[in-house]
């Protein structure tokens, strides 16, 4: 009886350690690879604008994102991963249930559904119950509401903090009043990084 219970507190440490193991980078980007192949019509951000969004994440030092349009959860994979390092979270807000169901599944695949909560509903409805500091709040949703989306999150964003946009090369017919506020409004310094074929915004808050 003693020799069985020897044998089981050598084997549950080694049990449990294999149920904690998370997926290699490598085997990530094969996920997020395995994701651009197959899932087609979600209008990710590119591989090189995910890897920018991840240094980006790393470069704030970042405890707390929020993502406005999960999809299928690529970019939000990408802010993950460096969160991961940081030691953050992500919020992540989508209207669609059949995006959100899919980036479930992708968000436990890789490993990071215990850094991700996922949130179903309309992101102009749900904002306002959000408790800032965000130190990096990423839009990529219904281009149109792109300025309320600023309007809304400037206040959530302290000092030093970051609001990136995508599509702003390839949609900017449906953005122009949320283009000439982050180009004019008094507590953002804007750049444009094109980095992949739909271009982001990033405004630092002074």
């Amino acid at each position: 009886m003693m020799k069985t219970s020897l044998i089981l507190l050598l084997i549950l440490p080694l049990a449990v350690f294999a149920q904690r193991a998370q997926p290699t980078r490598q085997q990530i980007l094969d996920h997020l690879a395995k994701m651009r192949a197959t899932e087609k019509g979600m209008m990710n951000v590119s591989p090189a604008e995910g890897e920018y969004l991840s240094e980006l994440v790393k470069k704030l030092k970042a405890r707390r994102v929020l993502e406005l349009g999960t999809s299928n959860g690529y970019s939000g994979i990408w802010i993950a991963m460096a969160l991961r390092e940081t030691g953050g979270r992500l919020i992540t807000l989508d209207l669609d249930e059949g995006r959100r169901s899919l980036a479930l599944k992708n968000f436990k695949a890789t490993g990071f559904d215990d850094l991700i909560e996922s949130r179903l509903g309309d992101a102009l409805k749900m904002i306002p119950a959000l408790q800032g500091p965000f130190e990096l709040v990423f839009i990529d949703a219904w281009k149109p509401d792109y300025k309320k989306y600023l309007d809304m999150t400037l206040a959530l964003v302290p000092s030093g903090g970051v609001i990136a946009a995508h599509n702003v090369d390839s949609h900017p017919s449906e953005m122009p009043d949320f283009l000439e506020a982050i180009r004019s409004h008094p507590q953002l310094k804007t750049e444009f990084v094109r980095v992949g074929p739909a271009g982001l915004s990033v405004s630092h808050k002074r």
